[in-house]
């Protein structure tokens, strides 16, 4: 489909580009953390009027199912949040702001795959307009390295917005650059809270361009997610490209006589050299923790306290709110930079399994589509990333960036299974 004929079309749509192709202005006045959830609350109260009043127009007004188990997963998250509360006796302030940051968080992952499901919005446009915000990301990339070199303050100021509330200052700072502590190299974070963050949301984008239909804006996307990571100097993202694309190319063709050829082929040649595969797996670990020796082991030190904590003070429910870990994890939060681990102590076994089971659902239900249909394949390469990112990231506080992604899954969920003409709809 070339550029100039696809344009947003309906209101949904519209506000959707339009967000995505400003993402730049509103992180110029540190509104980003802010607007994004409004726009999904506003977007999910238009689609549930719509749903009510009958009027989603797709000739069945239902929600599927995958759309179901989100709502149902993290409406447990609040649950276990509320009654965590009660059992720690944190107090009803504490409680309702834990009740909004859960609206500004873990809600976003059932409320855009809802808007995606039950409102007319096409994959397409979300893959354009986020390969436009990659080509003002590639132009504007001189500038975040001029600003670096010539050693502008770090951040060069904090939005006013930072009032209403949010995870930390740096939700809604302005800066160009970063220095990493651990060994003093120039590290960029482009319009995220910090660097990995970034990279994330390229990994994402990254994803989009892959489906993008027009060349041109294919290699802008491409181009520009590939030095976004390098640039974040993240190294779950250099594991992530190749993982992303084995994967999808692997679980979307399982249906093809030559995925299990090659398959008996691989597992037998692996056999024979398990341990010159163990061997290079180890090597290949200890070169991934040795890159940023110093961020690993406060990974794993913040990874025990919580597993610890969880397992002995509160198992089922967790313990409500996150922690300020001691001066080994330097005061990081506990349960920070992992999304198992974090949920196990802020909301217990059952946070951990409201999060697991929507994400083997949305993964098994898109490789079935997958077979037959590109925009089931896009989703499916979108939950392979987010569950990549789930061993390196907070995914609550970082889904206020990649809830795109969210919405392409609600498309693909709405469609059906090995349809015939899944190649075409919906795009």
């Amino acid at each position: 489909m070339d550029a100039p004929t696809l344009r947003p079309e309906t209101p949904e749509e519209k506000l959707i580009w339009h967000f995505i192709v400003w993402t730049w202005f509103y992180w110029l006045l540190g509104a980003l953390y802010v607007v994004a959830p409004v726009l999904g609350w506003c977007l999910f109260a238009m689609a549930a009027r719509r749903y009510i009043r009958g009027e989603s127009g797709f000739g069945r007004e239902r929600v599927p199912p995958g759309v179901h188990i989100w709502t149902v997963s993290m409406a447990a998250m609040l649950i276990a949040l509320i009654v965590a509360h009660l059992d720690f006796g944190l107090g009803a302030g504490m409680l309702i702001k834990s009740a909004v940051g859960w609206a500004k968080g873990w809600a976003l992952m059932f409320v855009f795959p809802f808007v995606g499901a039950m409102m007319r919005v096409r994959a397409s446009i979300i893959y354009r307009a986020t390969n436009v915000l990659a080509l003002q990301s590639l132009l504007l990339v001189p500038v975040f390295i001029l600003a670096g070199l010539a050693g502008l303050p770090h951040p060069l100021y904090i939005s006013p917005l930072q009032i209403i509330g949010g995870p930390g200052p740096e939700f809604f700072a302005v800066e160009f650059n970063s220095i990493d502590d651990t060994n003093g190299a120039m590290r960029w974070r482009f319009f995220a809270p910090w660097s990995p963050a970034a990279a994330f949301v390229a990994n994402i984008a990254f994803v989009f361009a892959l489906y993008e239909r027009d060349t041109f804006w294919k290699w802008v996307g491409i181009a520009s997610s590939i030095v976004i990571c390098v640039m974040a100097a993240s190294r779950l993202a250099l594991i992530v490209v190749p993982g992303v694309i084995g994967l999808t190319l692997m679980l979307c063709n399982l249906t093809r006589p030559i995925t299990a050829a090659l398959g008996a082929a691989g597992g037998t040649l692996g056999g024979f050299a398990l341990p010159q595969i163990l061997a290079l797996y180890e090597g290949l670990t200890n070169s991934f923790n040795a890159a940023r020796a110093d961020s690993t082991r406060v990974r794993a030190v913040l990874g025990s306290i919580a597993k610890h904590r969880w397992q002995s003070e509160a198992p089922v429910f967790g313990h409500g709110v996150v922690e300020i870990g001691p001066k080994i994890v330097e005061h990081m939060p506990i349960g920070s930079h992992h999304s198992w681990y974090g949920l196990l102590f802020v909301k217990g076994i059952v946070g951990f399994m409201a999060l697991a089971i929507p994400l083997a659902w949305t993964i098994i239900e898109m490789t079935i589509k997958g077979q037959s249909d590109r925009v089931a394949r896009a989703a499916l390469a979108v939950t392979i990333v987010i569950t990549f990112y789930t061993f390196g990231e907070n995914l609550e506080i970082l889904s206020y960036l990649f809830w795109p992604g969210l919405i392409v899954i609600g498309i693909a969920s709405r469609r059906r299974f090995f349809s015939p003409y899944g190649a075409r709809l919906g795009e």
